[in-house]
């Protein structure tokens, strides 16, 4: 099936993803390139337009990043913010300059002329916009036209004579842009003429009917967790090929309480048709990490047994072609973003990666195209329950993240209970829904207490719950202080080896969301 497509090419900013989420949210499907892909070829005419990045480089930069001029030849229409818009101008003629103040954070724009991308906005009070940027357009380029303006910005949005081509300082993608999504709208439907046809509902049929061709006859062995992503491909390969798909869970001692009972229970009663195989690997995985403090090394060692416990199991399958993984979107272009870009290795993740080249099997990945919210909406319409789609996000090392130090069956008995305390509190409160991720996490330091009349000297808990869209950036969660007391109250009642809880109130960045 043919669908309309805009092209997002990606010049490093932080926010590019955040222009994609806001085009599939108006029900349009995007794709993110890096602009080193060069000018699209459309040979199916889906491309109906093309938005420029921003970036934190200067067009006039030593290694600056830039694209051939051809680019605004394709006959779409081209939108360029913020770098992008740079960029346009220095492509077609126009000038670029250090601007004399830099705007970042909240600004007001004045519009002062008609133009289509302010198709329903007001003329008679300033537009708020967020802006990052430290050059300016000095010189339009011949034709264009200058639609708005700002106190630092003599030209915050400019368009070409036949409203085709178009540049903005702001960046109407972010959340600080409150009219922002109507603003990418009219550029979608008023100027490039988008039908609003990408849903999940469509997604699901054009995705099984995908599976089945490519698959054939074959069988499929998929790397299931049990979290949102790898339970969203299972549902899909269920309706596609049922039985021919075979689900291998590997329990690696490092999941939270009664977890590994809780998704064969699920996988045993849900699914009728595809085949899944429990492997109790506990034991081998906590050898193994004996004695490791490092984090670093706590995850390669993770990753390797894996690898090595789930390759002998799917050997077990007879006539297995293909290896299913719940790649998603981010994972796919944060690997090709610009040099310069956000994307930068701030640790190593554990994965079936390395498996389709040692098992010699095709990789099938059915959600690479999705951003997380998405899977979740897709979840919802394959009819899996509430609680197992808008679960918050477990690392794929898994508990030996948040036992800090070594990690020991007795340790993370004493984590899981600590843990499923504070995720009982959170639900029973109804602050569930409203917190991005939540979890304890086991520290190594030991703190002097007094429990009755005895003095201790047992372990502190810290309890870690934030807020975010897209796990990129994160605040802490602002707890109410009697659920605070009510967690610490029950922790250090009722798991012995801890007397002692804190909460995290540091944001990312600067910290990470998880502790390791």
């Amino acid at each position: 099936m043919q669908r309309d497509t805009i092209l997002i090419l990606d010049f490093g900013s932080q926010y590019t993803q955040l222009i994609a989420r806001r085009i599939r949210e108006a029900n349009v499907y995007c794709e993110i390139k890096p602009c080193w892909d060069g000018v699209p070829a459309d040979p199916d005419g889906r491309l109906k337009g093309i938005v420029l990045s921003g970036g934190p480089n200067s067009v006039y930069a030593d290694g600056a990043p830039l694209l051939d001029r051809s680019v605004f030849d394709l006959g779409v229409p081209v939108l360029g913010i913020c770098y992008g818009m740079q960029l346009m101008t220095h492509l077609l003629g126009g000038e670029v300059e250090p601007a004399t103040e830099r705007e970042f954070g909240r600004a007001e724009i004045e519009v002062t002329d008609a133009c289509p991308l302010f198709h329903g906005f007001g003329t008679d009070a300033p537009e708020l916009v967020w802006m990052s940027h430290g050059d300016r357009v000095k010189r339009l380029p011949e034709g264009f036209r200058v639609v708005a303006r700002s106190p630092n910005s003599p030209a915050a949005a400019m368009a070409s004579a036949d409203d085709r081509f178009f540049g903005v300082q702001f960046h109407p993608e972010v959340h600080h842009t409150p009219n922002g999504s109507a603003f990418l709208g009219n550029f979608l439907f008023d100027v490039c003429g988008c039908s609003p046809d990408w849903t999940m509902g469509s997604f699901i049929e054009e995705e099984i009917a995908a599976i089945r061709e490519r698959v054939g006859d074959d069988h499929v062995i998929l790397g299931l967790s049990g979290g949102v992503d790898s339970t969203v491909v299972a549902a899909l390969l269920d309706r596609a090929i049922g039985d021919r798909c075979t689900a291998i869970f590997v329990d690696n001692g490092l999941l939270r309480y009664q977890e590994a009972q809780e998704v064969c229970d699920f996988f045993a009663s849900y699914f009728k048709g595809l085949r899944f195989v429990h492997v109790d690997a506990s034991e081998r995985f906590l050898s193994e990490l004996a004695g490791v403090t490092d984090p670093e090394q706590k995850r390669k060692i993770i990753g390797r047994v894996f690898v090595e416990v789930f390759d002998a199991e799917a050997h077990k399958v007879q006539g297995a072609a293909w290896l299913a993984q719940g790649t998603l979107y981010p994972d796919v272009i944060e690997s090709v973003s610009p040099k310069g870009g956000p994307s930068v290795s701030i640790k190593s993740h554990h994965n079936v990666g390395g498996l389709p080249e040692r098992m010699k099997l095709k990789l099938l990945e059915p959600l690479r195209e999705l951003f997380k919210d998405e899977v979740r909406e897709l979840g919802r319409q394959l009819g899996l329950p509430r609680h197992r789609v808008d679960r918050h996000p477990f690392p794929g090392p898994g508990l030996a993240v948040r036992v800090l130090g070594e990690v020991t069956q007795a340790r993370c008995d004493v984590l899981r209970l600590a843990d499923k305390i504070f995720i009982d509190e959170i639900r029973a409160a109804g602050l569930y829904d409203d917190i991005w991720q939540a979890f304890a996490v086991l520290l190594p330091v030991r703190t002097v207490g007094v429990m009755g009349d005895e003095r201790t000297y047992e372990n502190a808990c810290a309890l870690r719950a934030v807020t975010s869209v897209d796990g990129m950036t994160a605040d802490w969660f602002h707890m109410p202080y009697e659920v605070l007391a009510r967690m610490s109250n029950r922790i250090i009642n009722e798991v012995r080896g801890i007397n002692r809880v804190t909460y995290d109130i540091s944001s990312k960045p600067p910290g990470t969301i998880e502790w390791e």
